[in-house]
């Protein structure tokens, strides 16, 4: 084989490599065509060439859906750090330069953590930063994770309750849970509230499939008290409308109150744990600089989290991967 036809045969390898492992990330071969914008049959064949080569299969066909193979799994393992050095080259070399006035930063955050958590940060980070190009994706936790673990963006921000093992979370802020109510109600005049108080009155939750709502549930059950729910209300800037309306009662996370609302706020330390917010990233992933100074704009705006500690230990009191603060 002459020199020329081993180049030919890397830049093939290269591009089989990478269709084989979007077609991987993406659990589909059409989608993966898409993000690579090549056709589907081409994609393919790609892949159907590095089965032959290897003498083996390495996705299960269940309809529209395709799934590694044993020996799929342990290709993927080998070809992907090849894959993202390559997509990656450019941001590697700026990076390794020192250079921040090229790349692109992709967040994913939920409506609580954009309206509450990021203003600050995202200001700071574009007055210093205008030449990298920000976007900012509102997703749902579920939508934030499969995002992360597809590399189609660099990190995620939010309220993680329990980390699964392939993202590292850093806590970079943490804030008191509170009771709210109408300012003249009978609890904002009282000292000393108790939760058995509170289970007097009707609450105001988000829904039920969140984990707010969980949470809640789980305390009162903890102390064996019944409580009431009179309105599900998704995002805290409803629920403080409402109660402000008298339509009952809420427990929301200190980070939603700026002090101007006509509200009464009773910390709850007593009683539920302090909820943190913080940076989510692949396990593994290649950190670029625009990463890298996103989440140290983060800690300079957020000082008070000891940033040596990614465990926060009240991440693991609720059932859910990610907290219904990307929700709201």
């Amino acid at each position: 084989m002459g020199s020329g036809s081993a180049v030919h045969y890397k830049q093939n390898r290269l591009k089989q490599l990478r269709a084989f492992c979007y077609a991987a990330q993406c659990g589909s071969v059409s989608i993966a065509a898409e993000k690579i914008r090549l056709s589907q049959p081409t994609v393919s064949l790609q892949i159907q060439a590095l089965e032959r080569e290897f003498d083996t299969i390495l996705f299960e066909r269940r309809g529209p859906k395709i799934r590694l193979t044993p020996d799929g799994e342990r290709l993927y393992e080998l070809a992907r750090p090849l894959v993202d050095g390559m997509d990656k080259l450019p941001q590697t070399f700026v990076t390794q330069s020192g250079r921040l006035d090229y790349g692109d930063l992709d967040i994913a955050a939920g409506e609580a953590t954009i309206l509450y958590i990021l203003p600050e940060p995202v200001q700071s980070f574009v007055n210093q930063y205008s030449q990298i190009n920000l976007r900012i994706h509102n997703v749902t936790g579920r939508d934030g994770l499969a995002m992360l673990r597809a590399d189609e963006v660099d990190l995620a921000v939010g309220s993680m309750l329990e980390v699964p093992d392939d993202v590292t979370y850093r806590p970079f802020v943490a804030y008191r849970p509170m009771l709210i109510t109408p300012p003249e109600h009978p609890l904002a005049q009282q000292e000393g509230v108790t939760l058995a108080d509170i289970a007097d009155y009707g609450l105001i939750l988000p829904p039920r499939h969140l984990s707010t709502w969980r949470q809640v549930d789980m305390v009162f059950r903890k102390h064996q008290l019944d409580y009431r729910v009179t309105l599900e209300a998704g995002g805290w800037e409803v629920i403080k409308k409402y109660v402000e309306l008298g339509l009952g009662v809420s427990i929301v996370t200190e980070v939603c109150l700026n002090g101007t609302e006509n509200l009464g706020a009773i910390p709850l330390d007593d009683y539920f744990p302090a909820r943190t917010y913080g940076t989510v990233i692949r396990r593994g992933k290649f950190l670029s600089a625009p990463t890298k100074r996103f989440q140290h704009i983060l800690e300079s705006v957020f000082p008070t989290m000891d940033h040596a500690s990614t465990q926060d230990p009240y991440c693991r009191i609720g059932p859910t991967t990610w907290d219904d603060g990307l929700h709201h």
